[in-house]
């Protein structure tokens, strides 16, 4: 019995081309820019653009050096006259902080004994030394150095022999407040200067509206004090002021 061979099927054998891994095609534009680059046309190689800054970065940080070109935070919008105007605001602000310490301190005299002034300038002078550790805290931040100066002996009696002790008192302390607008309005304008086509810090804005709103809480009392005189009145004026019982008004600062 003669057999009859199976047909065997042949499958063709892949070529070559086809059992590689294909390659990934890179098109390149005129001038050899990839795709992505001609179309966006935005080219951005970090480490070549943070070269020059790493370069300086490099150079900077040495303990102990006052130089301001030595620090790692520092930009060049902050520049020696801003790092000037702000160490001296520094001073400012804490002059008024001793002088406001004293006043507190003179009623709060056994023989004075008006507590709710004491306590009041007591406030004020922990506010305004709370300024200066603020800027002390920005110039740091923005790589400045801090520079203290010396700080002005203040009075030791406020007995006005015309005026009495509490009118005296809230009338140098609107003095002073004024003083302290000025001083705040020439950091700003030192800051809008050298910023150049930046802003300065917002903080610089918000000080000046907030000096704004000062003045006018102690020009309400100026006015208060002139009306009831040096007599008994002065004692519940001060209980009334304790008490936050004292009327006074100033417009909020505006919202953005």
């Amino acid at each position: 019995m003669s057999t009859i061979a199976t047909p065997r099927v042949m499958l063709a054998r892949p070529t070559t081309s086809h059992t590689r891994a294909p390659r990934r095609a890179v098109i390149r534009a005129a001038g050899g820019k990839d795709k992505t680059e001609a179309i966006t046309g935005v080219v951005f190689q970090p480490f070549e653009e943070v070269a020059p800054v790493l370069k300086d970065t490099s150079k900077s940080g040495a303990l102990n050096d006052p130089r301001p070109e030595h620090s790692f935070a520092r930009y060049s919008t902050w520049t020696e006259t801003v790092e000037a105007a702000v160490n001296e605001q520094i001073n400012v602000e804490y002059n008024i902080s001793y002088v406001y310490h004293a006043i507190s301190t003179y009623f709060d005299r056994d023989n004075v004994s008006l507590h709710g002034i004491a306590e009041y300038f007591r406030n004020e002078s922990e506010e305004e030394k709370s300024h200066a550790q603020y800027l002390i805290d920005l110039q740091n931040t923005r790589g400045g150095r801090v520079k203290f100066n010396a700080l002005v002996p203040p009075e030791a009696n406020y007995d006005h022999p015309e005026k009495g002790d509490a009118l005296y008192a809230f009338e140098l302390a609107l003095a002073l407040e004024k003083l302290n607008y000025s001083k705040l309005l020439g950091l700003w304008e030192v800051a809008d200067k050298n910023f150049r086509t930046r802003r300065p810090p917002s903080s610089f804005e918000d000080m000046l509206h907030e000096q704004v709103k000062d003045i006018k809480q102690v020009s309400d009392y100026v006015a208060q004090l002139r009306r009831i005189g040096k007599g008994h009145a002065v004692w519940h004026w001060d209980r009334a002021l304790a008490e936050g019982k004292v009327d006074h008004r100033a417009v909020e600062s505006p919202k953005a």
